[in-house]
């Protein structure tokens, strides 16, 4: 079997880095809010590029404590809206839910498969305070458009960039594109830890200080709480996992790129469709999604001759249950990716004799 996403082999490429990293934990006795932490934060933040980096507990609360500092810094309010792509996985929209504000849903484009920019402005009214583009699948969501947007109606920019570490556009990476990004690092992402974990950027420091607090129980002092806040820091041994794998991204990465330029030069099925194709530097891979209006059977066909594969997502977040109030909105692209998306294996392990077998398969498919 073609596993979809072989996180052991993964491991094993720098296993001996990374026992040694988790350690030097153990054996310093510290294992919150220590060096580790502080050390990977330093690297990420000057990776991605701006002026600070909170570590996390995960990536849904990443994006929760932005808007919630927004709100507790007066930028926000309960009942604002928050514009967001309808094809999303459903943590874009629990953050904003979460903080009380409305999420209002804008279709994506079939060809990218990311919000169109073309329909944002007609979705701004005089309640809208932000929007939240999702760097879905590893593709680079931003527009120049976007950020005019947002400037000519004062809206903050925030990035999910839980799927898209190490993408760029025009030079800067996402993360750093926007007022501030929530990065998830659980396992199966490009920089994946042995267990959830996430991170907030930003170079608002106001902004970067609430966060900070909010995750830690709402203080900034010891035994003083300004915020009703959580327990959601990143630990010690996540932070020296990650900050070992940091080192490598950029080469895992060119890794998924080079399988993805394959697959795109050499999938020819009339009934399988891929997104638009970006520059390398637009898209670090962290899916590869195909389109087939006879998904089930191709997921089936794959299964039954050795590869395994995945949905993402198969049910839209309007049609989830949790969201009942939406359940009889139409988003009919959103609808339509949904039922037609199709995940294929691609990794840093993923060898060039799986890719070319995966690719006879697909052009089989008949």
């Amino acid at each position: 079997m073609i596993k979809f996403l072989d996180l052991k082999g993964i491991t094993e490429l720098y296993a001996d880095e990374l026992k040694q990293a988790a350690n030097e934990v153990i054996d310093s006795g510290w294992y919150l809010q220590g060096k580790a932490n502080e050390r990977f934060e330093t690297h990420y933040k000057e990776y991605i590029g701006t002026e600070h980096c909170i570590g996390v507990a995960n990536g849904l609360d990443a994006l929760i404590w932005i808007y919630r500092a927004y709100v507790e810094m007066g930028v926000m309010k309960p009942g604002d809206e928050v514009i967001v792509p309808a094809n999303t996985y459903i943590a874009s929209i629990l953050a904003i839910t979460e903080n009380g504000l409305r999420p209002v849903l804008v279709e994506p484009r079939k060809d990218t498969l990311e919000i169109d920019d073309d329909l944002i402005e007609q979705a701004i009214t005089s309640r809208t305070r932000s929007v939240l583009i999702v760097h879905l699948y590893g593709r680079c969501a931003y527009t120049e458009k976007i950020g005019a947007l947002c400037k000519k109606y004062n809206l903050r920019l925030v990035e999910d960039n839980a799927q898209a570490h190490g993408c760029r556009y025009e030079g800067k990476r996402t993360g750093s594109l926007g007022d501030a990004a929530g990065h998830s690092f659980y396992p199966g992402k490009n920089l994946g830890a042995f267990g959830d974990a996430g991170a907030v950027t930003t170079s608002d420091e106001e902004l970067a200080r609430t966060v900070r607090a909010l995750a830690n129980y709402g203080s900034q002092k010891k035994y003083v709480f300004k915020y009703c806040g959580r327990n959601s820091r990143l630990d010690e041994i996540q932070a020296a996992i990650l900050d070992v794998k940091l080192r490598h991204l950029d080469d895992d990465n060119r890794s998924r790129q080079q399988i993805a330029r394959y697959y795109y030069e050499n999938i020819s099925n009339p009934l399988i469709t891929m997104p638009q194709r970006l520059d390398d530097t637009n898209n670090v891979y962290h899916i590869f999604p195909v389109l087939c209006k006879d998904r089930d059977r191709l997921q089936q066909y794959l299964t039954d001759n050795g590869v395994q594969t995945l949905i993402h997502y198969p049910i839209p977040p309007h049609k989830q249950e949790c969201y009942r109030e939406w359940n009889e909105q139409s988003y009919p692209i959103t609808e339509e990716i949904h039922q037609e998306e199709l995940s294929i294996p691609i990794s840093q392990v993923l060898t060039m004799e799986e890719a070319e077998r995966i690719v006879a398969l697909l052009n089989a498919f008949a």
